[in-house]
């Protein structure tokens, strides 16, 4: 039952998880959702209860001898890629910023529009730092450049959504050519942890804002596989946040948690072209890479991980933590009121051709959202 409950929550989320700031207009200002409203959706707690049924049936796997035979298949699959895994994230990362240098006109992804040409270029720049391990520090410190960059243009707010995953990269491609061992066994648990929060703070926007997911599942209603909008989407957010949460617990549980998480951003490539591709190309590298990983054991809090109660406890401690940060910085940003004012159509995230047709008709890059409209 737990196996089924979890395969339904994936199967719900499949195609969920294009990030609507990419494809849809929106006001990062805008008065959330009550969290009240939130916490008495009864879907919201179904969801909840399936993963918690689905993390306790793998947990009771892993502590028997099961465990260690699903660890091993695992092991025995993804060791020609896990005895090269520093290259493989080595190329990843480098191929991501080649494909936004490409794009053009963005910082960091694809919703962070700039016109400024040379911004492009120093991202290629950094593509090319990461292939020698003299220079991989350069382009961590680079990333976080780029995002101290783009605060520039957009609000810190809005920045956070990118925050968590940018830091994770950047301390990798510092650590790895470290020669202390001490500190370099750290590199892969720092893109695990920085992707882990990513994906916990991104998924509250389907909670907090529901309605810029509107005009995605009326013109895709597929994406729903037949479920009311304001079933589907809170399902979805619940279960991007719970794999997310799920990265951070024990080894079996992090590891089927990546799988299920890629086989869902894989699937919404389709449906949302090659935008979804390049924009989550660094977070399916890094769910692979966390899928491979043939580390067994648990660094934080091991003592209380490996008992049962604490699944739930540490999802409900991970849910308060979240949300009160969530709501609560919104709060201490914008007001109460937030911002009220209408989207600017001409500063929506993309500008406008078949694979996002929400877009303005605009030409070229576009320029970035103005502080003063709220976007």
């Amino acid at each position: 039952m737990a196996a089924f409950s979890g395969a339904a929550l994936l199967f719900y989320n499949t195609a969920a998880q294009a990030h609507v700031k990419w494809f849809a207009p929106y006001i990062v200002g805008a008065r959330p959702r009550p969290i009240a409203t939130v916490l008495a959706n009864p879907w919201f707690w179904t969801g909840i209860g399936l993963v918690i049924a689905f993390f306790a049936l793998t947990r009771v796997i892993e502590m028997n001898r099961f465990g260690a035979a699903v660890h091993d298949g695992l092991d025995y699959v993804s060791a020609p890629l896990w005895r090269r895994l520093d290259d493989y994230v080595r190329v990843t990362v480098g191929a991501f910023f080649v494909a936004i240098f490409a794009v053009g006109g963005v910082y960091l992804t694809p919703d962070l529009k700039t016109p400024a040409e040379w911004v492009s270029w120093l991202q290629l720049l950094l593509a090319a730092c990461i292939f020698s391990r003299r220079t991989m520090p350069i382009a961590g410190a680079g990333i976080l450049l780029l995002w101290l960059l783009a605060l520039r243009d957009y609000d810190l707010f809005h920045l956070f959504d990118y925050l968590a995953l940018g830091v994770g990269v950047a301390v990798y491609l510092i650590l790895e050519p470290i020669k202390d061992e001490a500190w370099r066994s750290h590199r892969f648990e720092a893109l695990r942890w920085g992707l882990a929060i990513a994906l916990m703070w991104s998924s509250l926007e389907k909670f907090a804002y529901p309605d810029w997911f509107y005009p995605l599942v009326e013109e895709k209603p597929f994406l729903t596989f037949g479920l009311p909008r304001d079933v589907f989407i809170p399902m979805a957010g619940v279960a991007e946040f719970t794999m997310g949460f799920g990265l951070l617990w024990t080894p079996l549980i992090r590891r089927l948690s990546a799988i299920a998480l890629l086989v869902i951003f894989t699937a919404a490539i389709y449906p949302f072209g090659r935008v979804d591709l390049i924009g989550h190309g660094l977070i399916m590298a890094i769910l692979v890479a966390v899928a491979c990983d043939q580390c067994r054991v648990t660094r934080f809090l091991p003592n209380i991980k490996i008992h049962l109660p604490a699944i739930p406890a540490g999802l409900m401690a991970a849910l308060v933590v979240f949300t009160g940060a969530y709501w609560g910085l919104h709060l201490a940003f914008y007001g109460p009121a937030g911002f009220t004012g209408p989207p600017r159509m001409d500063h929506a995230t993309h500008s406008h051709n078949p694979e996002q047709p929400h877009g303005p008709g605009a030409e070229g890059i576009g320029a970035p959202p103005t502080k003063e409209s709220g976007q």
